[in-house]
């Protein structure tokens, strides 16, 4: 018996030897050929900027997919790696836009403000309204009706006297319908034309500056709530000035001789025979873009789960064919959860897997507004009850420009003042093999960016999960289509990839979960 009871004693310590030992064998496997071979393809043309809704996306998550299956994780979203996550785009759509005997090109020659229901616009003619001021010194629209036509007006300036002088305010100063942006658009709205156009001096630098992306709508998650009312507001066209001059030249004058000499609110406006066709208007697009989800099941713990994550999607490609590569924003960190996923599982193929379990996921449309997040800790695959940590990897792959003329070897780990007393020794530990530099600076309570609170790991924590948020910081190439493989540090993105994996090897194996014994938004910062 005494034989035997020695024998039972001796199995744990056993088992708890081979989880202890060092997991650099594994952390090794963590290579920068690997590193750079995967972002390299993430962040190919080919993959155009990873965008929700988009080609670049659905590639994405097929590539991230295979490298799971290729590592023999498990497909746990009911036999697939994929969770769709509801979403729906709402955008203002032209199909087409045919004005002065020309096919316009959104975005490029017009941009529209405009709610309504998507439909067809036509006309055979188009009033000139001038400046459309509606006042009491100069009205050029009353005892006129508009209601149901086309209307074109000179989106800035007012008529002035021989002096200089607004007819309006009576002084050099400009009236409210020049310094209010909108209250000329605003006023003519309520008279029912059917489409506004208006031309500015400044339309040719807005359509720039939108740069396609005003074209692209707005994402959120689909609650089913969507109003599918008949949206009934004008649209108002805005095109350049050298469009507006073709038009305007039917009726010998241009926006330049218009606005240069004193005029008076005229009886009727003058008529421009132009045909105008066009149809669009707001449309709902459901988009279904998936969390990629692979399962490592644990050993003695395997029931309380830990979630390793990072977000897949960037900025995507805008309609002229700019793209965003997002090599680090966030290639680096999608790339960093492959990584770890690769590495978790040759230790399992060799028995020496971990004892709780892990999902790793590459989540969806966090440049949304964290929605493949979200949409998860609304819709758990594994309860929330058994998640005890969340380790979010969101930009590693570069040097920021705090540290860019000092020390490189560095990381900002984000969250160990915040939930769990835990985590800040966790990591501690973690880095004793990888000696680098842990920045605390952005976990300072009175931290103006509040970084903590802007990505993935966010919504786990505001369920009460301890959360880590490892990042390597801000750089001038931040959303932009420069943000490119070349520039990524990879020496450093690899030991940054390594320590995050001997974190979660330090959660995964110790004998009890990280402790929730710290507020998450009142916590004080100890790591300054």
């Amino acid at each position: 018996m005494r034989k035997i009871l020695s024998i039972f004693f001796i199995l744990p310590l056993a088992y708890s030897c081979s989880v202890a030992q060092s997991p650099s064998k594994y952390a090794n496997t963590i290579t920068e050929e690997s590193s750079k071979n995967h972002l390299t393809i993430l962040a190919s043309k080919e993959f155009a900027g990873r965008g929700t809704g988009q080609e670049g996306g659905q590639k994405t998550v097929k590539y991230v997919a295979d490298q799971f299956q290729s590592y023999g994780l498990k497909p746990i979203v009911n036999g697939s790696y994929y969770q769709p996550v509801s979403l729906l785009q709402v955008a203002y759509k032209v199909q087409n836009f045919t004005l002065a005997g020309q096919n316009l090109v959104y975005g490029q020659d017009f941009y529209v403000q405009g709610d309504n229901t998507d439909g067809t616009f036509s006309s055979d003619e188009i009033i000139f309204l001038g400046y459309g001021i509606q006042d009491e010194k100069y009205n050029e629209l009353k005892n006129i009706d508009i209601t149901g036509k086309v209307v074109l007006i000179i989106n800035e300036g007012e008529p002035v006297d021989a002096d200089g002088k607004s007819i309006i305010s009576g002084s050099t100063s400009k009236s409210m319908w020049s310094t209010s942006r909108f209250k000329r658009i605003q006023e003519l709205t309520k008279l029912n034309p059917k489409l506004i156009l208006a031309t500015s001096s400044q339309n040719e630098e807005m359509i720039k500056r939108m740069n396609n992306r005003g074209m692209m709508g707005r994402v959120g998650l689909d609650k089913g709530n969507v109003n599918q009312a008949t949206r009934t507001s004008v649209p108002v066209v805005h095109i350049k000035t050298s469009l507006a001059d073709q038009l305007l030249s039917k009726i010998g004058t241009s926006v330049n001789n218009f606005t240069a000499k004193t005029t008076s609110a005229a009886a009727q406006p003058p008529v421009i025979k132009s045909p105008v066709q066009a149809s669009m208007g707001v449309k709902n697009d459901k988009l279904n873009d998936p969390n990629v989800i692979g399962y490592l099941e644990g050993t003695d713990l395997k029931d309380e789960v830990i979630v390793v994550c990072g977000h897949w999607d960037h900025d995507g490609i805008l309609p002229d064919g700019t793209y965003f590569p997002g090599a680090d924003d966030n290639g680096s960190g999608t790339v960093a959860v492959v990584e770890l996923a690769k590495a978790f599982a040759q230790a399992k193929k060799e028995g020496k897997g971990p004892r709780r379990s892990i999902l790793f996921i590459a989540l969806a449309a966090e440049e949304k507004g964290l929605l493949g997040s979200q949409f998860y800790v609304e819709n758990p695959i594994i309860p929330l009850t058994q998640t005890v940590a969340c380790l979010n990897i969101d930009m590693i792959g570069r040097i920021d420009d705090k540290h860019l003329n000092g020390d490189h070897n560095y990381i900002h780990v984000i969250g160990v003042n915040k939930l769990s007393s835990d985590l800040k020794p966790i990591v501690e530990k973690a880095n004793a093999e990888t000696k680098m530099k842990l920045d605390y600076d952005y976990d300072h309570p009175e931290e103006p960016m509040r970084l903590y609170y802007r990505s993935d790991h966010y919504n786990f924590a505001k369920n009460g999960i301890p959360s880590l948020f490892f990042f390597s910081g801000l750089h001038p190439h931040y959303h932009t289509p420069e943000d490119t493989v070349d520039k990524i540090d990879f020496p450093m993105m690899v030991k940054r990839e390594k320590l995050i994996f001997n974190t979660t090897w330090e959660i995964a194996n110790r004998d009890k979960k990280p402790v929730v014994d710290m507020p998450l938004a009142d916590a004080q910062g100890t790591g300054r």
